[in-house]
């Protein structure tokens, strides 16, 4: 029996070497200039843009587009000025600068209010999926909609277990380098799929007069949409301490690239979206394009 023992403790200690090992490599793992710029792409284009269609037939196509273009300028300048606080404050999380600037109470505050938006984001995603994909698997498969693995609910929860669940498990940011680039190349299809089907309208959207008035009355109701689209300061530490050999002049310009692209995206969604359905473009644009 002693010599099972020391066979176990052996084979222990070998396991614990090797997966200690493989822990200090990953939390150690850093990421490139253009690796940091695909993460934070990727936070910043979420289920946010799908609304902006909708959010220019509120404000206006015109001011819409310049609020869409103010927010993106607010949220370049208050990331840069994120870092260099975090700087001044020798805290390079946002907890941490919120405690070094207003105490306790802004930790705690900024604490809850960074656990409310990920689960509000997140339910944002489960609608979207349990909107759109439920509706793909039937159209591919051609199995009936009662189908229990077709129905709505279990269709998000088998994104949640076997999708999202993983990717929330990564210690370390970097290692998102890949899957979000592969989440900017679905991007950019579903971008030509807009623009493929910019041209002639589809039948069932009728003509809307006044369609392209330059102003309208929702303007606060656009800000929120633009504003949530945007919303990406909770990722901005742990995005910028996992960048190799980072300072303030690299972080400008991962933020600058970051911003610029998800703008840029985010013209391409508005302007097509709602050139194709103008004055009908509901909440969610994949409302119209999934009929």
């Amino acid at each position: 029996m002693d010599w099972l023992n020391r066979k176990r403790h052996l084979l222990i200690r070998k396991l614990v070497r090797k997966f200690g090992a493989m822990d200090m490599d990953d939390s150690h793992r850093k990421s490139t200039l253009p690796q940091a710029s695909f993460n934070y792409i990727n936070s910043i284009i979420g289920s946010g843009v799908i609304g902006m269609p909708y959010a220019l037939r509120q404000s206006g196509v015109g001011v819409g587009i310049i609020l869409l273009i103010v927010v993106a300028i607010i949220t370049d300048y208050s990331l840069v000025l994120m870092v260099k606080a975090g700087h001044l404050s020798g805290s390079y999380s946002y907890p941490g600068m919120m405690e070094a600037a207003f105490g306790r109470w802004g930790f705690y505050i900024l604490s809850i209010l960074q656990f409310v938006y990920p689960v509000i984001a997140m339910i944002s995603y489960n609608v979207i999926v349990g909107d759109t994909l439920t509706k793909v698997l039937i159209y591919f498969t051609a199995v009936r909609s009662e189908t229990l693995e077709i129905q709505r609910e279990a269709v998000v929860l088998m994104a949640t277990f076997f999708v999202t669940l993983p990717l929330s498990l990564y210690r370390n940011v970097a290692r998102m380098a890949k899957i979000s680039f592969m989440s900017l190349i679905s991007i950019g299809f579903i971008m030509m799929s807009i623009l493929i089907r910019l041209g002639p309208a589809p039948i069932n959207v009728p003509a809307t007069p006044d369609a392209w008035t330059f102003a309208s009355t929702g303007i606060l109701q656009a800000i929120g949409v633009f504003a949530f689209a945007f919303m990406c300061h909770h990722n901005t530490f742990m995005i910028y301490t996992s960048m190799e050999n980072t300072n303030e002049r690299k972080w400008s310009k991962v933020t600058h690239i970051s911003i610029g692209t998800s703008l840029a995206v985010s013209l391409v969604f508005s302007l097509g979206g709602y050139a194709t359905f103008t004055g009908n473009v509901q909440e969610t644009l994949w409302i119209w394009i999934s009929t």
